[in-house]
């Protein structure tokens, strides 16, 4: 006789659905690039970071392919801001990037990584004199962000007796709302030509270029269609009453990676364009924009986010399952929003890294972080999770490792998998000396005594 087994219902939940109903597959992520993630939590601790070379460098090659075979004079410059992780930043720099930097430390990064000043694209708005006279002295690209800038680096470059390369960024009107007019020039209202026209009539200053950068996780290629029109014309005005030529078109970035934003009804990785329709917007836009060809401006891009999102995992652990008020099921994992700070837009994959139950149940995942915003997934259905068990949060690359917050628990490991299967440690955790180095106690606060 059979031993007698209960019957269970198998729920299945979110997915497309199709005639057999809906589904998730889920199956246990449990190596990346051949590593295994346990081999990888027992040498380097729970949370860490993984980044993938492989996957660094294959996407790279996708995006330049795109648009290199679609425009003919095609440059990448690497969005420090995005991963400033120096092993990150080589990775880029190998493949034939420029970098493209916001602040001053993330450009002397840039220096010590020895990429050439002339190959560096100095963005944002908070740019010191002493960081104009470092750009200047260093024949970098300073793309200027406001007028007060344009007057600043007047007065040095006149005092200097040096030339500055400098572009101009302008925000426009593209269709997507709200419209990013807090930083640069505006198009529409002729700021943008107003600058133009002082920029011109410095003799100590060359218009190089002309740069924008309409927005975040765009996923309309038509409002690079229309940015890149808008700069091209701009190009052909200034050629028109100045004889001047613009040597490149800078379209920024803001190109989506396959993650999926809170809210979205569909995956990420079903609703934003691919590289090659970014680049077949733009580069069409700017091929019949009517600049002859011999004079076709090169085209700049400061792609980050789509670059690398795909190649970044969290490794992590559950420490606690447990039921809230209202019946729901609770995870709490030992990272949060302190590691994981995109939590806050994306509704991350995780995925557990060893063999499960076929249960699943909707549930809440936590940090370990006494704060009641430390959520990291608002509701999701996953595997009944044990403590102990490990998991992987997928497309985390871009953001968290230069947003990641020194609070409560302090910076894990990050390791680079390189492209024959070798670990390497490119960030070592963070230890309480780490912070105490830093500060300086005055001498009558050394000890806990009365005074």
């Amino acid at each position: 006789m059979l031993p007698y087994e209960r019957p269970i219902i198998t729920r299945y939940n979110p997915g497309i659905t199709n005639k057999f109903g809906s589904k998730v597959d889920y199956f246990p992520f449990t190596q990346i690039d051949g590593v295994p993630v346990k081999r990888l939590i027992d040498a380097y601790g729970s949370p860490c970071f993984v980044l993938s070379e492989r996957t660094i460098r294959d996407t790279y090659r996708n995006a330049l392919r795109a648009f290199s075979t679609r425009y003919p004079k095609v440059q990448f410059a690497w969005s420090y801001k995005t991963n400033y992780l120096n092993a990150v930043c080589q990775v880029f720099h190998q493949e034939g990037a420029w970098a493209e930097v916001v602040s001053m430390f993330e450009y002397q990064k840039a220096i010590l990584n020895g990429v050439p000043g002339e190959q560096i694209l100095f963005n944002g708005p908070d740019k010191t004199a002493d960081d104009l006279r470092i750009a200047l002295q260093n024949n970098s690209l300073i793309h200027i962000d406001h007028f007060d800038e344009l007057y600043l680096l007047s007065e040095i470059v006149r005092d200097s007796g040096k030339k500055a390369r400098v572009a101009i960024r302008i925000n426009m009107d593209t269709g997507v709302y709200p419209q990013w007019d807090r930083f640069g020039f505006n198009y529409e209202n002729e700021t943008a030509w107003e600058a133009v026209q002082k920029i011109m009539g410095q003799s100590n200053m060359i218009l190089t270029g002309l740069h924008c950068h309409i927005g975040t996780y765009m996923l309309s290629t038509r409002a690079y269609h229309l940015a890149a029109t808008k700069l091209a014309q701009l190009a052909l005005r200034i050629k028109g009453q100045y004889g001047h030529r613009i040597a490149y078109i800078d379209i920024g970035g803001g190109f989506a990676s396959g993650n999926t934003l809170k809210g979205s009804y569909l995956q990420g990785s079903d609703v934003i364009p691919t590289m090659d329709d970014y680049a077949e917007a733009i580069s069409t836009a700017l091929l019949g924009s009517g600049i002859p060809t011999a004079e076709l401006p090169s085209l700049y891009l400061e792609a980050g986010r789509a670059l690398i999102d795909d190649a970044g995992y969290l490794l992590g652990s559950v420490l606690a399952i447990k039921r809230l008020s209202d019946g729901r099921r609770a995870t709490i994992m030992d990272f949060g929003v302190n590691l994981l700070f995109t939590s806050f837009w994306y509704d991350h994959r995780i995925t557990p890294a060893q063999e499960f139950s076929r249960h699943t149940e909707d549930m809440v995942v936590y940090g370990p972080l006494c704060m009641n915003i430390d959520v990291v997934r608002e509701n999701i259905s996953l595997p009944l999770l044990n403590r102990g068990d490990h998991v992987v949060v997928h497309r985390v690359g871009a953001y968290n490792m230069t947003q990641w917050m020194q609070f409560i628990s302090m910076r894990p490991n990050v390791v680079l998998i390189d492209l024959e299967g070798g670990v390497h440690l490119v960030r070592a955790r963070e230890t309480v000396d780490t912070l105490n180095q830093q500060e300086q106690t005055p001498a009558h606060l050394l000890s806990i005594s009365p005074v």
